[in-house]
């Protein structure tokens, strides 16, 4: 006899829960992807999605919206930890993953812009600004193989800042999205193609039995075919222990009068980073001072780092500007001793695509696609 399932009526089970053949934990972007791969190759199966929060809970729309691919600073550190090849196929995936998220909801959508990224140094760091100066030639001969031209040059600080060297990197070939757009868009998208998605589920654990999984969540288990984790910070709850979750931190400033600052921008190997977004100033990062209590899951703020976000602002940004904050928040990436992404089955039943490292926005669309095909064709479903 099947157990009876609690709070859930007959209708609600049945409609949402009963005969699932793809489960997907994670509504972000990658699980969007992923369920839109899905479709494309199995256009009459059942796709539940399960989210934890009432809106996408990680990162995904509580990015600062970077079309990026690494500042200089942050690259040369990867090479500390990685080879030149790693770096380079990580860069890669960064690029054709931003192509995948244009090319699948269309610029106009996202309000993607090509402005260009720029890097600054504070004038206390001259031993990592001349390090990063004197390597411009051997980064963009590394990256020749994927943009088949030079992306890093110097340029003087034409925007005033404060504090920093005389002069900033800068790079190309970055750009912006808004990212509530960007999420819209693939929401949209997903239910157009009559994918389920169940908001305020939280998954506690997964069973694989011998033709199917048992998931739990709410309180309640039902089967499902497949199973697919995406959630990416949350991860290590569901036994994928080799990614950590790191909180960051990000406020927005009130309206500013005549702002020209334009284009992304990228401070202290890439722990800090701005932009201009309707006129108003969002600053995000700062986890770096205390690496050990940002890593948490927990979304909050701190009185340290929102401090050190303030000052940055006040000091660097727009030291002679008065400005009032007007939202402040937090997501919760997924990061790990390696950049490279965890893309693998972990059984006959269930794969991830998790580890994003916080190039969600870039990899994101491009792991959920991979995640989905990791599935081969099951005979029974064509």
């Amino acid at each position: 006899m099947q157990e009876a399932h609690s709070n859930l009526s007959y209708w609600e089970y049945k409609s949402w829960l009963a005969d699932v053949d793809f489960t997907i934990v994670g509504s972000g972007i990658t699980g969007l992807s992923c369920s839109l791969q899905l479709r494309k190759r199995f256009p009459k199966a059942k796709i539940l999605i399960l989210e934890r929060g009432s809106l996408p809970q990680g990162a995904s729309t509580k990015n600062a919206g970077f079309a990026c691919f690494g500042s200089v600073s942050e690259l040369l550190s990867d090479l500390e930890r990685h080879s030149e090849d790693e770096v380079l196929k990580l860069v890669k995936m960064r690029v054709e993953g931003l192509k995948v998220l244009r090319e699948t909801l269309g610029d106009r959508a996202i309000n993607f812009e090509k402005c260009g990224g720029y890097e600054l140094f504070l004038t206390t760091n001259l031993e990592l600004y001349e390090s990063c100066f004197s390597q411009i030639e051997y980064l963009n001969e590394l990256l020749e193989p994927v943009f088949e031209k030079p992306v890093f040059s110097s340029v003087p600080n034409r925007f005033q800042f404060k504090n920093v060297q005389d002069n900033l990197l800068f790079n190309t070939e970055e750009g912006a999205i808004d990212t509530g757009k960007m999420m819209q868009g693939l929401l949209q998208k997903a239910l157009q193609q009559n994918i389920l998605i169940l908001n305020n589920w939280t998954v506690t654990g997964f069973e694989t039995l011998s033709n199917s999984v048992e998931i739990r969540a709410n309180s309640i288990s039902f089967k499902t075919n497949k199973l697919f984790i995406a959630t990416n910070g949350f991860a290590a709850h569901l036994g994928i222990t080799q990614v950590q979750p790191a909180r960051n931190q990000v406020l927005v400033t009130k309206p500013i009068a005549d702002l020209k600052i334009k284009g992304t921008f990228h401070l202290d190997e890439g722990y800090t980073y701005f932009r201009n977004i309707d006129n108003r100033i969002l600053l995000g990062g700062g986890r770096n001072l205390d690496l050990t209590g940002e890593q948490t899951n927990a979304l909050g703020i701190s009185e340290t780092i929102q401090a050190y976000l303030e000052k940055t602002l006040s000091q660097i940004i727009l030291p002679q500007t008065p400005v009032e904050i007007d939202y402040r928040w937090s997501g919760i990436l997924g990061v790990g001793a390696q950049k490279k992404p965890i893309l693998k089955p972990l059984s006959e039943h269930v794969f991830c695509g998790v580890r994003l490292g916080g190039m969600g926005v870039a990899i994101g669309s491009q792991i959920g696609k991979e995640l989905a095909d990791l599935l081969a064709p099951p005979k029974a479903m064509k």
